[in-house]
């Protein structure tokens, strides 16, 4: 049945005019990538309605019970999925989604898309402080993948399909269409060049079209219109933006140092890691419910950010509410909780500028219209500081308020933010979890003629980030396997470069715990050409050869027969 059908639609598509076919594609994958983040947002919401805001009607000793219940169970179920069926589906999403774009070339498998589809909605809906935001992202580009992959063998076309399908599960997330198109540039793909910016454009506004239809304007939180701005706030607003910058910081770096440190715990089973997330995230959603009468702490948190946008938030309230989100934010995510940071960066900095505008209404005279601005400069710094995309975060904010008296102080709120967060780190969040997970992208943007090509150094394609085995014991090989996921590495004993040893050898000799039989390496110099270094691995017959410099003879990376073919599919894609 499932042949007659493709080859039923194979007929149709052999009908279509072909100048036509990318615009008809994109339109395809776009609306059903859109469609799975609108099913993913609907169904979290639902949840959170169906639980918290139903357990929050009855007395305080219900909710606490209900509440434990329901976050411990959901959080054990979630560590079951990802521990039993796809162990990469936990986290966000994105930093698989970049690998999977420039190391694989687009394509992501359908087990990790699905199981990020049911354990995110059991881990938001069930009270983990994560956001959806990024899951939408991966799940857009999943389906993207999978769907381009059933119907087209061509496996180059998947790197596109992935960032259409991206684009278009970011913009049906917030209805941000201009957000999630800097986001693609500024954090995918880095190039304002980029072959692909048409279809994602085109994917960005049927994204946008999608969850309008389905959901309505506005997704995520209202806000009212701003009439009442004065001068004042100016004021405040580099204090705002240094303030909730500095949080975004402290968030990367204490949730990269738990997230490390609990990798090293091995008494602890890993399906239960996200368990003990939930629980701190209990403890403090439960007491600062029971304090304040506010559930932000659990799920998305837009709900109390409506509320703090569109009426007058008592200011003390704002700033526990900030530490509290903050604090429960990083346990659900170092835990291993499956979910996103941009809800909680928009509510930690949201709250946070709220609370600063409203301490310092007590010496300086702010309408309460000067504060939500102030707020909404708090959300696009604190996002800023830990995507560093300052285009995004101040697109996405804009986007969602759709007011242009907030941009003078947005526009100086993002410069603040990246000065704050670059000084603090060269990388980002997402790529700063790449890096921990032993997962370094070697972003290889190739000539696009042929003959470019092929004079081509290959040091412009070789990765840099070699790692060595500097001895053949138990623990090096396990330790070194543990921390990087590269397929090769050369074996260097005394300075002196012995060889070279998959990773398939190296995790059988671990296994077996026996020494390992090293092989001589191919070797080829950085400044040979693509051309010659193609012939090298014909004459060596291997996969890999090491790269040196042909003046020092120091070793200067690796290239794999693998990168060659990629980075020679990127060029004729």
């Amino acid at each position: 049945m499932k042949e007659f059908i493709l080859k039923y639609l194979s007929r149709l598509w052999e009908r279509v005019p072909e100048n036509t076919r990318p615009v008809i594609t994109t339109c395809i994958l776009s609306l059903f990538s859109a469609l799975s983040a609108v099913g993913f947002l609907y169904l979290i919401k639902l949840s959170y309605k169906m639980t918290y805001l139903k357990f929050a009607e009855e007395s305080p000793l219900y909710f606490i019970i209900a509440s434990f219940v329901l976050i411990s169970v959901s959080s054990l179920l979630v560590g079951f999925l990802l521990f039993v069926f796809s162990p990469e589906a936990a986290g966000s999403g994105i930093p698989q989604m970049k690998a999977a774009y420039w190391k694989e070339m687009g394509n992501l498998n359908f087990k990790p898309v699905a199981v990020k589809f049911f354990a995110g909605i059991i881990s938001i809906g069930g009270g983990n402080s994560l956001g959806r935001e990024g899951p939408s992202v991966y799940l857009g580009s999943g389906v993207a993948s999978n769907i381009e992959g059933a119907f087209d063998k061509n496996f180059r076309n998947k790197r596109a399909s992935s960032l259409i399908g991206a684009s278009a599960g970011l913009a049906a997330a917030f209805n941000t269409p201009l957000a999630a198109i800097t986001f693609i540039i500024e954090e995918v793909v880095g190039d304002m060049n980029n072959k692909y910016l048409g279809k994602v454009v085109l994917s960005s506004v049927i994204g946008a079209f999608v969850v309008y239809a389905f959901l309505g304007r506005q997704p995520a939180f209202s806000l009212p219109m701003l009439v009442d701005i004065s001068w004042s706030h100016y004021m405040l607003v580099p204090v705002v933006a240094f303030a909730a910058a500095f949080l975004g910081v402290l968030f990367q770096k204490n949730t990269l140092k738990i997230r490390k440190s609990l990798r090293k715990h091995k008494k602890i089973p890993p399906w239960m890691m996200p368990l003990f997330g939930g629980l701190i995230t209990w403890v403090i959603g439960t007491s600062l419910y029971l304090l304040t009468d506010k559930l932000g702490v659990f799920g998305l948190g837009y709900e109390d950010l409506s509320d703090l946008m569109s009426s007058h938030f008592e200011w003390r309230i704002a700033g526990i509410l900030a530490i509290g989100k903050l604090l429960a934010t990083i346990s659900s995510y170092s835990f291993g909780g499956c979910g996103g940071i941009f809800a909680p960066s928009l509510f930690i900095g949201g709250f946070t500028g709220y609370f600063i505008g409203g301490l310092a209404g007590l010496w300086i005279t702010l309408t309460h219209d000067d504060i939500i601005v102030l707020a909404a400069v708090g959300m696009s710094a604190f996002l800023g500081a830990v995507v560093h995309a300052p285009l995004t975060s101040l697109l996405i904010v804009f986007e969602m308020t759709h007011q242009f008296a907030i941009v003078p102080a947005l526009m100086i709120g993002v410069i603040i933010s990246q000065a704050v967060a670059r000084r603090s780190s060269h990388l980002n969040f997402y790529d700063s979890l790449l890096i921990q997970d032993g997962n370094l992208l070697h972003k290889i943007r190739p000539p696009v003629d042929l003959h470019g090509w092929q004079n081509l150094p290959i040091s412009a394609i070789a990765s840099p980030n070699t790692v060595f085995l500097k001895d053949l014991s138990h623990e090096t090989m396990k330790e070194t396997l543990e921390n990087y996921l590269y397929g090769a590495f050369p074996v260097i004993e005394s300075g002196v470069l012995k060889g070279i040893l998959t990773r398939q050898e190296v995790e059988e000799a671990v296994k077996k715990r026996v020494k390992p039989v090293i092989h001589e390496a191919g070797t080829c110099y950085s400044s040979q050409t693509v051309s010659e270094v193609g012939n090298k691995f014909i004459e060596y017959d291997v996969q890999v050869l090491i790269v040196k410099d042909i003046k020092t003879q120091q070793i200067t990376g690796i290239i794999t027969l693998r990168d060659l073919i990629r980075a020679q599919g990127a060029m004729q894609s």
